[in-house]
């Protein structure tokens, strides 16, 4: 590979364990924030809630309003081999996209789904039952570990009895209390993890904000699998991002226009809020003139942003 090309190990960097927090801080806005001015390069090292000071009356906040499932589930097959289920998306009212963990899934295959409690183990080291009445079906086959799944019925309401939260592979601690790995936010169902640049807002810091005449708007982008799907190829620019779901209503392409329109500044908060109001842009791409207004857009994105490029994207 020529020198110039760009390397995924030009990302490593070094993060010891002992830095990554496995609890969240309370509240929510005492956590550390690094500013970096991009006019002098200075960092500044501040707190979360002082990031007020840095925004002013007229711009506009953009927010991911989508919400986590408790999208891991557990099920055991016919012969009482264990599963674990990650649900990344819904297709209908039974079948999902989904990332399976197990031996031997293969079409026709059918699982048993199990309640929350039954991981627990007898006196002869065998799973007790936890069978709630609901079996899945695999119906096709995805990419890798990917499988299309049919459930007998709908599995939403057995949400809180089976399902937990995927919380990231390096958070080792159990999180007691579910609503803490959503934003304060958090409106509409189906991601498969969190937008973490939002959880340091709190109901407060926000009425703050609109005081002082930031403005906040909102966009839904459902997390899936790319969460959880590392990046093995040695170019970056080969990796293949799987698709999202997202849009970008009327309502706040509205605001986002009036807002430029008056010399406002956008700060799209987390690269989920940037895929989405990048994702509407691009597919007017021609559209990019002067007076251009923002489109609202719903739909699948795999836009794909890298250093020094605009970006490897695609809207279907």
């Amino acid at each position: 590979m020529p020198s110039n090309v760009m390397k995924t190990s030009d990302f490593d960097y070094y993060l010891p364990e002992s830095s990554i927090a496995q609890t969240p801080i309370e509240p929510r806005d005492s956590s550390r924030l690094l500013v970096l001015h991009r006019n002098t390069g200075e960092l500044e090292h501040r707190i979360f809630r002082n990031i007020g000071e840095y925004l002013r009356a007229g711009d506009l906040l953009v927010l991911n309003q989508t919400r986590v499932i408790p999208a891991r589930i557990y099920a055991r097959k016919e012969t009482g081999g264990r599963v674990e289920l990650l649900l990344l998306r819904r297709r209908d009212e039974l079948t999902w996209q989904a990332l399976v963990g197990g031996k031997g899934l293969r079409v026709g295959k059918k699982l048993f789904v199990e309640s929350d409690d039954s991981r627990r183990w007898d006196g002869m080291n065998m799973p007790t039952s936890g069978d709630i009445g609901v079996h899945a079906e695999i119906i096709e086959l995805l990419d890798g570990s990917e499988r299309l799944i049919r459930f007998s019925e709908p599995i939403e309401p057995y949400f809180p009895k089976v399902g937990n939260v995927p919380l990231p592979p390096y958070i080792h601690e159990k999180l007691n209390d579910p609503e803490r790995y959503q934003t304060v936010y958090a409106r509409e169902p189906g991601s498969a993890a969190a937008p973490t640049a939002g959880l340091h807002f709190t109901p407060r810091l926000l009425e703050e904000l609109q005081v002082k005449g930031v403005k906040i708007a909102y966009v839904t982008l459902h997390v899936g699998l790319d969460t959880f799907a590392p990046v093995t190829e040695d170019n970056p620019e080969e990796h293949v991002i799987h698709t999202e779901w997202c849009e970008l209503p009327q309502e706040t392409a509205d605001l986002i226009n009036q807002t430029r329109e008056v010399g406002g500044r956008i700060i799209a908060v987390g690269t989920t809020s940037v895929r989405t109001l990048e994702s509407a842009a691009n597919l007017h791409a021609e559209r990019l003139i002067p007076n251009y207004q923002l489109p609202s857009f719903s739909g699948p994105t795999s836009l794909y942003i890298l250093p020094a490029t605009n970006s490897k994207s695609s809207t279907r």
